[in-house]
């Protein structure tokens, strides 16, 4: 099977992949939005995270081509490259509607009865919310999805159970991911979510194709092309060639600024925290189900139909795109400062307001003082005159970490100010200016 996809042209499904792909668990991606709320800003964001799953797949097998381009195709290579392929493909198979919007009426994780094999020890004493991760999980393992798997693993060998391991980033610790003594399973758990994984090299050319904008651009051939695994201590980690640093550099700075100019725009994000708003003030009139086979219902157009006919002013404001008025915006300590004393005038005199706020930090996996450095991406040095390689971390080869090292946050008040006296109006503005 062939699909046309207008970031990464043509796209080749292997004929033991379509069961997957049309099995309704995963046809249901085709009625979530990638971007959520975002297409209400930007029209031209209406693609979903069906087609970005299979993006996401197409640029892994390239980066295990890379990877793996010294090695012969034998069957142990051909097994961890499918269940890897799957892995990226799969990675967003539990979103909610709406995409990390819905989170927050997910059911506890005890209520969607996971395999014991993916519940920790804390997990199984606690009675913390599911998350989009969960349902992954449980689809992948434990649900009717699970059968669609069938060819994979009678062709390839290929256990779900080891798709869902490279998704959650635990292994029981088989030698399933090893070959030739050497343990693959960081480096492809890296790309499937990392630093540089095949995610976001996918959701940045997407979002920023489908925005109409241009942050999201950088070289992903250069980025693949110079993709090298990086062996220490018989365990394989995501390396890069020094000579593409300054590639990933671009990459992290894309990132940084789609979530500014796009991920972070003040009408979605405000769509975002009325949806919140509606649920808390019609809790029950939409949950998410813990049984797994209903949730196949669940996406945009479900959920949209319920606020459709729900009696709710909040639903029917977001519906029709309405948003109370962006009266102040913080881009540092003096601004916030400044806006929580509009938000402390607004408490006091009992005036109704919605407050966003938007953070973010180049990377996630980055940070001096935890060992998750350990696990960093490294770059990979030729030692000169010889064939021998070194490695170092990536956050010694650019200082973009530690210049960015603080979230970027942003705030932001809304307030239907049409609505308050005029005397109300007349210190709002006051403030406002002050």
């Amino acid at each position: 099977m062939e699909v046309r996809d207008p970031v990464h042209g043509s796209i080749h499904i292997l004929d033991e992949e379509i069961a997957i792909i049309q099995h309704d668990f995963f046809q249901r991606l085709r009625n979530i939005k990638q971007l959520g709320f975002s297409e209400f800003v930007f029209p031209g964001a209406t693609h979903t995270r069906f087609i970005h799953s299979i993006g996401v797949m197409c640029i892994g097998e390239k980066a295990f081509d890379k990877l793996f381009k010294s090695k012969p195709q034998t069957k142990d290579i051909l097994r961890i490259k499918e269940t890897f392929k799957l892995a990226c493909l799969l990675h967003d198979i539990g979103h909610g509607p709406l995409s990390h919007s819905t989170e927050s009426v997910m059911p506890n994780l005890d209520q969607i009865q996971m395999p014991d094999r993916f519940l920790s020890k804390k997990d199984k004493n606690s009675k913390r919310q599911a998350t989009h991760e969960d349902y992954t999980i449980k689809a992948i393992t434990d649900s009717s999805f699970s059968e669609s798997f069938n060819d994979v693993e009678r062709v390839f060998g290929v256990r779900k159970e080891n798709v869902a391991d490279l998704i959650r980033g635990e292994s029981d610790g088989s030698d399933y991911f090893t070959i030739e003594g050497i343990d693959y399973f960081i480096l492809l758990h890296q790309l499937v979510s990392g630093e540089l994984d095949c995610d976001r090299m996918d959701y940045l050319l997407r979002d920023s194709y489908f925005c109409g904008v241009s942050y999201g651009s950088y070289d992903l051939d250069w980025l693949l092309d110079n993709l090298e695994p990086a062996i220490i201590d018989n365990k394989a980690y995501l390396g890069i060639s020094e000579r593409a640093v300054v590639t990933f550099d671009d990459f992290l700075l894309s990132r940084y600024h789609m979530f500014v100019m796009v991920y972070f725009h003040y009408r979605s994000v405000c769509l975002e925290q009325l949806l919140f708003k509606y649920f808390k003030t019609s809790p029950g009139e939409y949950t998410i189900p813990a049984n797994i086979e209903e949730y196949i219902e669940h996406d945009d157009h479900f959920l949209m139909k319920i606020m459709r006919n729900s009696s709710n002013p909040i639903a029917q404001s977001i519906v029709k795109n309405k948003i109370p008025k962006k009266i102040y915006e913080s881009f540092n300590k003096d601004q916030t400062k400044h806006l929580e004393e509009i938000q402390a005038y607004f408490e006091k005199e009992g005036i109704e307001f919605i407050r966003c706020s938007s953070k973010s930090r180049l990377s996630k996996y980055y940070n001096e003082d935890t060992e998750l450095n350990n696990f960093s991406m490294k770059v990979v040095r030729t030692i000169h005159g010889s064939d021998s390689k070194e490695y170092f971390n990536i956050n010694m080869a650019t200082d973009l970490f530690s210049k960015f090292s603080n979230a970027h946050s942003i705030n932001r008040l809304h307030c239907n100010i049409d609505l308050l006296s005029e005397s109300q109006k007349t210190e709002v503005e006051r403030l406002m200016r002050s």
